[in-house]
């Protein structure tokens, strides 16, 4: 449950039917590819997804994501709270996620029909690591901008390159 949430999100079309765009975006290991790749915001490190046998496609669904961020050993459980194809999926963590700048949080989408194609809304609702609070003060917004910019701009890319 969240305790004192942040906000960020973004919404930019997509060229592309909300069917396709929802069918892309409910496959997480897509949509979180930018958690596997080793990159600046991540330390060098990169999570692995793991999914349970909904593949985080329909309610109580659950997505885990396991790695090493800056050397440190992370993990997450998410568990599916709404599913709508081809509108609206949320996502929230479950437990306490072992995280350096974000603590628990709830992530979405939403769809919507835009003359030939679509917005997609992409958003985070964070609370700031139990241990640690100072790091997420001054991290939290840059690592939930940038998750989201990825996430959306993945979805975007996908459509114009395919």
């Amino acid at each position: 449950m969240l305790r004192a949430p942040r906000h960020y999100e973004l919404a930019l079309p997509v060229a592309a039917q909300p069917p396709a765009v929802f069918a892309f975006a409910d496959d997480h290991a897509s949509f979180s590819s930018h958690m596997n790749k080793p990159s600046w915001m991540m330390g060098g490190g990169r999570m692995e997804v793991v999914l349970d046998e909904g593949r985080g496609q329909r309610v109580g669904s659950h997505i885990r994501l396991q790695g090493r961020v800056f050397g440190l050993p992370l993990s997450l459980d998410e568990v599916v709270t709404r599913h709508e194809p081809p509108r609206v999926k949320t996502w929230e963590t479950v437990g306490t996620p072992q995280l350096l700048v974000v603590g628990n949080y709830r992530m979405g989408i939403e769809i919507a029909p835009q003359g030939s194609g679509s917005t997609l809304r992409v958003f985070i609702d964070y609370d700031l690591p139990a241990k640690n609070a100072w790091l997420g003060r001054l991290f939290g917004g840059m690592y939930a901008q940038w998750c989201v910019r990825q996430m959306s701009n993945d979805v975007r890319d996908h459509f114009i390159t395919t």
